[in-house]
């Protein structure tokens, strides 16, 4: 695998930053350098959330400018929407279809984009748009704070990283007691995404 840059978004709460440790620590194993650095806009009060995450041979820095991710990993629709920008051509942007409105549409000052207007704007800089049920995925598996991981099992299927290693990180970041309901979520996010490319 040639470098690959990816962001991973959502807002405070979902989990962004765990996810993001988890794909580093699956990155270090599978032998590759990682670069990383996330950006906390008042996280604890719903603000968007991003990590930067490079994962190649050898690299310098861990910041993506815009027009260079190839994945975008998106747990809030409107997240994807915000950082559309820095997608490049041929990327692919895997996104949760939830929705956490901002402050200015829970006041009524702005509306919450259509899915159709999301779809089209990641599609106009040239990425695959790919839109799963993660919240409903989640509750079906009952427990709404697997979506993090859930979207790491979706993101798996565009990466060379071996499932016994996601496993393995897993269990190691995660309490014992809620560690196969997080593999669960993994396994389920990834068959989702090979069910919509059959």
């Amino acid at each position: 695998m040639h470098s690959v840059n990816l962001l991973i978004t959502g807002v405070g709460g979902q989990g962004v930053v765990l996810a993001s440790d988890i794909l580093a620590e699956v990155a270090l194993v599978n032998g590759y350098d990682v670069k990383k650095t996330d950006t906390l806009g008042m996280a604890q009060r719903g603000g968007s959330v991003v990590t930067n995450l490079r994962i190649g041979e050898k690299l310098a820095s861990p910041l993506i400018g815009e027009g260079e991710t190839d994945i975008l990993l998106a747990f809030e629709k409107l997240e994807a929407a915000r950082w559309s920008p820095y997608l490049k051509q041929g990327s692919v942007s895997i996104v949760s279809n939830q929705v956490v409105p901002p402050l200015t549409v829970s006041l009524g000052k702005e509306n919450y984009p259509s899915d159709d207007d999301i779809v089209r704007l990641l599609q106009g800089f040239g990425s695959e748009v790919i839109i799963l049920d993660g919240p409903q995925l989640a509750w079906e598996l009952g427990n709404s704070k697997v979506l993090n991981v859930l979207m790491l099992g979706a993101l798996s299927t565009r990466l060379p990283f071996p499932f016994e290693n996601w496993q393995k990180v897993i269990e190691e970041r995660l309490p014992t007691k809620i560690v196969d309901i997080n593999i669960k979520a993994f396994i389920c996010g990834k068959e989702a995404i090979l069910r919509k490319a059959t």
